[in-house]
């Protein structure tokens, strides 16, 4: 992707974001008040995440979960934890609505490799690591071939081939099959995204040379919960 289509990107990607924020804001309003009432506030999660060029960022989601711990003050399953409101959301995908924001702030784009935790620059092997040579986007090309049911090294090495082909027609297709399996039935689980195991590291030989290190991030969060 040429320069003049990273910028068509980037326009089109404020248009989309700025556009479906105005014409969703009943649907967020009534989101939030269901959040507030079954799970009360905050209402949204916010947490860390890598981005462009691993650079730290925090990406916004509504909150799905109530926050419920062990006798050793460790967190409960996630399939414990949701409410049954996380889990429509969960099932919609409403939940991934707020990172519509982190596209109009810069931080994300509409479609590109899923942001991951911080802590996994460290573990990727340098051609995983190449996930991040792009703006991470609410959906990809992995999303649309499997999602969390997918291993990490076949998520991985579809990321990297997005990276190597992504093109303006491509992000289109992509958002289209997006869609597609939203409003299907039964086609996204609502526990499809619990208790996913964490990455652990590569197991490729080239790991751990040329891993990215995350970048201090300057942004502000400046959603409110």
């Amino acid at each position: 992707m040429n320069s003049a289509q990273r910028i068509l990107k980037r326009t089109l990607d404020v248009i989309v974001a700025g556009a479906a924020l105005a014409v969703l804001c009943p649907v967020l309003a009534v989101v939030a008040v269901a959040i507030g009432m079954s799970m009360g506030r905050p209402i949204f999660f916010r947490q860390t995440r890598a981005g462009y060029k691993g650079k730290a960022f925090r990406v916004f989601k509504f909150k799905t979960m109530i926050n419920a711990y062990d006798s050793k003050g460790q967190p409960l399953s996630d399939k414990v934890r949701i409410t049954p409101v996380g889990r429509l959301l969960r099932r919609t995908s409403v939940d991934e609505l707020p990172q519509l924001f982190n596209v109009l702030r810069g931080e994300m784009s509409l479609v590109g490799p899923r942001p991951l935790k911080i802590e996994y620059l460290g573990l990727y092997s340098p051609q995983q690591a190449r996930r991040h040579e792009i703006p991470p986007g609410i959906t990809g090309l992995a999303q649309i071939k499997g999602r969390n049911a997918l291993p990490w090294e076949e998520r991985f090495a579809l990321d990297v081939w997005y990276v190597d082909h992504q093109s303006l027609l491509l992000d289109v297709q992509i958002v289209l099959q997006t869609l597609v399996q939203v409003l299907k039935p039964d086609s996204v689980r609502g526990d499809g995204d619990l208790d996913v195991p964490s990455f652990t590291g590569s197991l490729s030989a080239d790991h751990a040379q040329g891993s990215l290190q995350p970048e201090q991030s300057t942004s502000r969060a400046t959603v409110t919960t």
